[in-house]
């Protein structure tokens, strides 16, 4: 196994600008490390449950070998946004306050173009893979959530996967279920060798592996659940959702060779 690291935790300093505009607002902000960082709120969107798919979708993939900008733990300082003169961005940060994501910033990084940049069959098998195991549903053509920095392919954001775990229920049968979704990702029609690639990645994502995955994930993060669970029971299910889900892979792996073949 890939050996997990801990997450160095940082204290934001400076927010410098929003990234884009929606409800999110993401935005580039320095640390008390001296580096920029790509902020992902917990005040924001879906909150802490899309805080915990990008931690766990990206540690995944640089278990397995992806390159991953590094993800921190960005606490947030209550007076941090009081300055703001921006009212949005003002609450955003109020209700932000404590521990946040951040994800190194790629600087001059350019997004992922299908039309002009090349990747081999076990590339594209490969990621479509990871994207069903996770459930990511925003690795399409309209937003591909891949950069090419230094002449490498990196993926970023996965806070949209492990869809589940906003609508509660019995995530026992949710992990056993096909990925439908995978029929709309970006690098589906180059994924010619998906059986290879579920052949290296189950054997590289043991047990072993999820549970460090999942103990990297913070315990107040882990307290607004659907679940009606305490943090480490949500934690446990993290990871029996994945292992159940890496067991069942073939169900997976058939959808997206189905969605394939139809697609091509």
């Amino acid at each position: 196994m890939s050996t997990i690291n801990e997450l160095r935790t940082v204290n934001v300093i400076r927010y410098v600008m929003p990234l884009r505009e929606g409800g999110s607002l993401p935005a580039i902000a320095e640390a008390d490390d001296e580096f920029l960082y790509v902020l992902k709120f917990r005040g924001a969107g879906q909150g802490v449950r899309a805080l915990i798919a990008d931690l766990i979708g990206g540690e995944i993939a640089r278990a397995l070998g992806f390159k991953i900008p590094e993800l921190v733990l960005a606490n947030l300082d209550s007076a941090f946004g009081r300055t703001e003169p921006d009212e949005e961005i003002q609450e955003l940060l109020r209700w932000s306050e404590g521990m946040n994501l951040g994800v190194h910033y790629l600087a001059g990084a350019i997004s992922f173009d299908p039309a002009v940049h090349a990747v081999t069959p076990l590339q594209a098998s490969q990621i479509v893979w990871l994207d069903a195991l996770l459930t990511n549903v925003d690795r399409t053509v309209r937003n591909t959530n891949m950069l090419n920095w230094k002449k490498e392919l990196w993926l970023i954001d996965h806070g949209a996967a492990l869809y589940f775990h906003h609508t509660g229920g019995d995530w026992k049968a949710h992990a056993v279920k096909p990925f439908n979704a995978i029929k709309d990702h970006v690098l589906l029609a180059q994924a010619s060798v998906i059986e290879q690639a579920n052949e290296q990645f189950t054997a590289v994502l043991t047990p072993e592996c999820i549970k460090a995955i999942a103990a990297l994930i913070p315990a107040d993060w882990l307290q607004d659940n659907n679940f009606d669970v305490n943090a480490e029971t949500m934690r446990n299910i993290y990871e029996q959702y994945l292992n159940t889900r890496i067991k069942a892979a073939a169900i997976f792996v058939n959808e997206a060779q189905y969605a394939r073949a139809t697609l091509i």
